[in-house]
C-alpha cells in the first residue's frame, strides 16, 4: 500500500453510504494536518431534516471548497465528481457489503446516541426506508460507476473493499482507531 502522504494534498474520499468515509476522512486529516469537507454537510441545510439546498448554492459551495489549496472531500454527489477529480492530486475508494453498511446504519439511527462523524448540524438520525433502499438496492450500481470512473484518473489511488482493508489501511498509516 502507498504511504498517505502519496496522496497529496488535495485527496478525494468516495464510496457509498455507511461505509466509513467520513471516519476515514477525520482520522486522515488529523495526521496530514489537512481540513475535512463532508459533502453532505454542503449539500443539506443545517438544523433539517436532511433536507437539500438549492443546486446552485450546493454548487457554490462545492466548487469553492475544491478550489482550497488543501483538502480531504468525503461524500459522492457524482454529478460533481469529475471537478473534484481534476483538482485531487489523490482518491480514496471504500466499499464494503452491503449488510454490514445497512447494519452499521441502523447502529447509528437505533442504538448510537453519539454524534457521527460528519454529522448534519440540529439533524436527526432515524432509519429511514429511502436510506435502506438506497443501501440494499441502488448504491451498487453507484459503486460500480465509482470505481470506472476513479480507475481511469491518473492521480494515485487506493481501493478499499471490504472491512479487513480498511483496518489494514488505519493499521499501516497509524490512524486512530476507527471502532
Amino acid at each position: 500500500m502507498i504511504p498517505a502522504s502519496a496522496l497529496g494534498e488535495r485527496i478525494m474520499i468516495i464510496g457509498p453510504s455507511n461505509a466509513g468515509k467520513s471516519t476515514l476522512a477525520l482520522a486522515l486529516a488529523a495526521k496530514l494536518k489537512l481540513p475535512v469537507t463532508h459533502l453532505d454537510q454542503l449539500h443539506h441545510l443545517p438544523n433539517t431534516d436532511w433536507r437539500p439546498r438549492p443546486e446552485a448554492e450546493f454548487k457554490a459551495l462545492h466548487d469553492q471548497a475544491i478550489s482550497a489549496p488543501s483538502w480531504i472531500i468525503e461524500g459522492n454527489y457524482s454529478r460533481y465528481m469529475p471537478k473534484r477529480f481534476e483538482r485531487a492530486t489523490g482518491a480514496i475508494l471504500i466499499t464494503s457489503n452491503r449488510w454490514l453498511r445497512l447494519a452499521r446504519y441502523l447502529k447509528r439511527t437505533v442504538i448510537s446516541t453519539s454524534i457521527r462523524a460528519g454529522h448534519l448540524e440540529g439533524g436527526r438520525e432515524y432509519v429511514k426506508w429511502s436510506m435502506i433502499d438506497w443501501i440494499l438496492f441502488k448504491s451498487p450500481q453507484r459503486t460500480t460507476q465509482n470505481l470506472k470512473a476513479m480507475r481511469a484518473i491518473n492521480i494515485p489511488t487506493i481501493e478499499c473493499h471490504t472491512i479487513k482493508e480498511l483496518k489494514a489501511i488505519y493499521q499501516e498509516w497509524e490512524l486512530p482507531s476507527a471502532d
